[in-house]
Order: C-alpha cells, then structure tokens, then sequence
C-alpha cells in the first residue's frame, strides 16, 4: 500500500449514459476560435490559420447542473461545445486513424470570465486565469460512439433562460475533430482520459445569478445548468 504524505486528490470521472461505468478524465484540452463566425466576433481573421490550444484542470469538469458565479470577475461568458472523450492516444496519430481514438462525446460548456481573458490578453500572458477556475466546465454524460456514430454535422444551440443566444452546426468547426488530434498528438503524447473541447459558435456573451442555460448538441440531447 502507498504512504502517501496526504490525502491524493479524487480522480474526476464522468456518467457515461446506459451504464455504471464511469470515464475517468486525464487531460481537458481546449481548443481556441474554432467556428469562423465566434473567430469574427472576437475580432480575429477566421482564415484557417494553425489551431491553438489552452487547458483546464480535470477537476473543472461539473455534472451537478449548477455553475457557481465565480469570484474577481463582472463579466462571464458562456460557451456551448462539444466534448470529445478519447479511449487511446499516442504521438504523431494521422488525421485518418484518428477517429479510432474516441471513446465519445458529451455536451459541454467553456465557461469563461472574459474580463480577466481580457486582460491577460493585452498583457500577453496565459488565459488560465479566465479559463481554468472551479466548476468552469460543466459537462453532460458521456455517449459512447457505438452508441452515437462519429458526429461531424449537427446542430449546436444554447439558450439563456429561454432566449436563444448561440447556434451553429458541428460541420461549422474550422479545424475537424479527426484534424484536432491529429494535431495534439504532434506536441503532446495523448492518452485514455483525454478530453477535448472542440470549440464554440457565435454568440457568446454574459450570464448573471440566476440565469438557467440550455445546451443542445444532435445526437446528444440537452443540459441544464444553473448559474448560482
């Protein structure tokens, strides 16, 4: 038995629907601009220039349905995406045996306290600060692929309280999900756990205490989450 010095933290696992397994989460990889419509309104060129990429912790990954407003920001945003959940991974994986990799996806959202990505923006320095506080990506079950298929097209909404604010469709995504790993696996080694968010649609903007956000992916159903 190992001795630990304290207590190891708990591994974040997620439901995967029809079943009680559960999918244990190694790495959460965000990728940034990936709708040309969401790249416009950030006010950046939505040509297909080379992805980039920002993490969150394992442990920002919710499934309780509630998103805490988080503290030192007036200004978060929501961002509807689509999670992907890999099985295997490697190094250097080719864009055509890259699909082979998922295990499934889940809906997912990239919450964000824009006013600090802001400001970490103009001072050139990491996003974290923005992206990767508690509870900043609330998650649905996970859906195994055999269950789904692979998703390439499908529509991406989410509305706040009724009102539909962001929409768009997964065939929208500038750089494929089969593209993204190929792409991580040329600068990390990827593995069972990962987890990629694939990017948001066009029209993010704030939510305040009390808002209820509806998320829906086809093929995966819809999520409620309540900013508390």
């Amino acid at each position: 038995m190992t001795d630990y010095a304290i207590a190891p933290p708990p591994l974040t696992a997620l439901p995967i629907a029809g079943s009680n397994a559960l999918f244990p989460v190694r790495r959460v990889y965000c990728i940034g601009r990936n709708y040309a419509a969401h790249a416009i309104e950030m006010g950046h060129d939505p040509d297909r220039e080379p992805p980039f990429f920002f993490q969150k912790n394992p442990d920002n990954l919710v499934t309780d349905g509630v998103f805490p407003y988080p503290p030192k920001t007036a200004d978060v945003h929501h961002e509807v995406e689509l999670a992907v959940m890999l099985k295997s991974g490697g190094r250097n994986i080719q864009v055509h045996d890259a699909s082979t990799h998922i295990y499934g996806y889940a809906l997912a959202l990239d919450m964000t306290r824009r006013d600090l990505q802001g400001d970490m923006k103009k001072a050139g320095r990491p996003w974290e600060i923005g992206k990767a506080f508690e509870a900043s990506a609330p998650v649905g079950p996970v859906h195994p692929v055999s269950a789904t298929g692979l998703l390439s097209e499908g529509a991406v909404t989410l509305h706040v309280n009724g009102e539909l604010r962001q929409e768009g469709d997964l065939n929208q995504l500038i750089w494929k999900v089969p593209e993204m790993i190929s792409y991580l696996s040329e600068y990390f080694e990827l593995a069972p756990g990962d987890v990629i968010l694939s990017g948001t649609p066009a029209g993010v903007g704030p939510v305040v205490r009390g808002d209820v956000m509806e998320i829906a992916i086809a093929g995966l159903g819809s999520m409620s989450v309540r900013v508390a």
